[in-house]
């Protein structure tokens, strides 16, 4: 039998000739053997070319197998990109991340706001507290909060982003909250856990051009981005929420622009649906260098005609419409005397416009009350350790709930830091409240004046940054004093002063907190 060498083929003229010397020479035997091997030499070329097949066969499947781990180790050089991007930290919530534009799938950010505390007396008793603890308090005049929260609450924030091939970027954010006064761990009978917020913004689409360049549009359930509040008293300046749509950052020029807004908010009970009043608030907030200027208008038609779930009417004289407006400065430096920040507003409102905190929220509102507030704030580093925040919020209302009613009060607020350690320092808060209050009997209130005080000292532990008043998470414990004038004690039958065992003449409460945001 003849071996060939793998792939070698048959040589047929070089059988051919092998053949017909055998045949010539006469040999019966050798032409039956070269018969044979003939026969076996064509089944060998038959195998030969079969082999030659699969072998092209098999070259084949190999390059498309190459072909299919290159593109394998793309895809997972792309995904190992948009991973390391969602590892980076972030510091403030509103932070972009950007994404690898090779990739459409996105970011998830998760974000918090938390504060849960024990409060007590000085007989180890339950207490009162709260920033909106003084009669003031149900007219937006909120005192100091450092050492008087005695609940817990928690916002949970979870926002997914994405840029697009094109440059499109997308955001899309659901909040949760809750609220607690109850100690113990169980806490679902008391519960107040709401979907506070739930909206898309579509931004740097590729076919806006012009002054809406870079603007972005916005739909949904949401707290307007340009709220802001005084922290140490726990109050927002002015603060637009509700359900709707917008547009921000339209720029007129490098120092101008615009957002423009339409919220709508429900008054009345939910399960009574055919005599709740819509309240729809158009806004416009513009920008011009470290100014803002903000004015909105608000419609309720038939908030006078709205009646409770029993059929009764709610109140027949209540306003269907309002104005409201703000005016703000915003300072890079500590009122332009030193190093640090502040920011003054001055905020007017008429008829449902008269709520000027919550714009649109009091559907009870006079079509002619009028509501006057000032707010100012600040923050800067003193030197040697210390940091000084004041704050001044004061608020004038006048035939609010009933004609010739008013609401007068005033709020100072000092808070300070001590840096001890590179994790320990003493702050120290001191607020002062004046009221003046003339309900005319609306809500079976009293009319009553006075002053409140209040005192408060909180050692605290921070993992690092100590003396930055914006910087969180940090555990105190805190002693807090508290007194206010006696006839305080007479404005209502159901507030905190003059409830049993919180009576004017001096309060002493302890306790200890945590707080965190991220």
């Amino acid at each position: 039998m003849i071996a060939l060498p793998p792939g070698r083929k048959v040589n047929k003229t070089l059988i051919a000739l092998t053949l017909s010397t055998l045949l010539a020479s006469g040999s019966a035997s050798a032409t039956s053997e070269m018969q044979e091997i003939e026969a076996r030499l064509a089944a060998m070329e038959k195998r030969l070319a079969a082999a030659e097949q699969r072998a092209s066969v098999a070259e084949y499947r190999a390059q498309a197998a190459e072909k299919q781990v290159q593109k394998l180790a793309t895809q997972q050089q792309q995904k190992q990109g948009v991973t390391a991007q969602v590892a980076q930290p972030t510091s403030r919530p509103e932070q972009k991340i950007p994404v690898s534009n090779k990739s459409e799938e996105g970011v998830f950010e998760f974000h918090g706001y938390a504060r849960s505390g024990l409060l007590m007396n000085s007989s180890a008793a339950k207490t009162q507290g709260g920033p909106t603890v003084t009669p003031a308090g149900e007219t937006g005049g909120n005192i100091g909060r450092l050492g008087n929260e005695p609940d817990t609450y928690v916002e949970l924030n979870l926002e997914h982003k994405q840029t697009l091939a094109n440059g499109a970027t997308t955001r899309f954010k659901a909040m949760l909250a809750d609220g607690q006064r109850t100690y113990n761990d169980w806490s679902a009978a008391s519960s107040d856990l709401n979907l506070r917020q739930a909206f898309v913004e579509l931004g740097q689409l590729p076919t806006f051009t012009g002054a809406f360049k870079d603007s972005t549009v916005w739909a949904g359930k949401r707290f307007d981005r340009d709220n802001f509040d005084i922290h140490w008293i726990d109050s927002d300046v002015v603060f637009l929420a509700g359900t709707g749509a917008g547009i921000y950052d339209v720029k007129w020029a490098n120092e101008a622009r615009s957002n423009l807004s339409v919220y709508g908010r429900t008054f009345g009970d939910i399960e009574n649906n055919e005599n709740t009043a819509q309240n729809y608030i158009l806004s416009l907030n513009n920008f011009v260098g470290p100014l803002q200027f903000m004015v909105s208008g608000m419609r309720a038609k038939d908030n006078n005609a709205r009646t409770d779930i029993e059929g009764n009417r709610v109140k027949g004289n209540a306003a269907n419409s309002g104005v409201h407006g703000m005016i703000g400065l915003y300072n890079d430096s500590f009122y332009g005397l030193r190093e640090g920040s502040a920011k003054t507003a001055l905020l007017y409102g008429h008829g449902l416009g008269a709520e000027v905190k919550t714009i649109g929220a009091d559907g009870a509102l006079l079509p002619e009350a009028d509501t006057w507030r000032i707010a100012s704030y600040g923050m800067t580093p003193l030197g040697g350790g210390w940091h000084i925040a004041p704050a001044f919020l004061a608020q004038s209302s006048k035939d609010r709930y009933v004609s010739g009613d008013s609401y007068e009060w005033a709020t100072a607020n000092l808070r300070l830091i001590q840096e001890i350690t590179q994790n320990f320092e003493m702050q120290y808060e001191g607020s002062y409240q004046y009221m003046d209050l003339r309900p005319k009997g609306y809500n079976n209130r009293n009319a009553v004046s006075g002053n409140f005080y209040k005192f408060t000292v909180a050692p605290t532990l921070k993992a690092g940054d100590v003396g930055e008043f914006l910087k969180r998470p940090e555990i105190r414990l805190f002693a807090s004093w508290m007194d206010w004038d006696h006839r305080l004690d007479n404005y209502a039958s159901d507030d905190a002063f003059g409830s049993n065992g919180f009576s004017a003449g001096g309060e002493w409460n302890f306790g200890v907190q945590m707080e965190t945001w991220f």
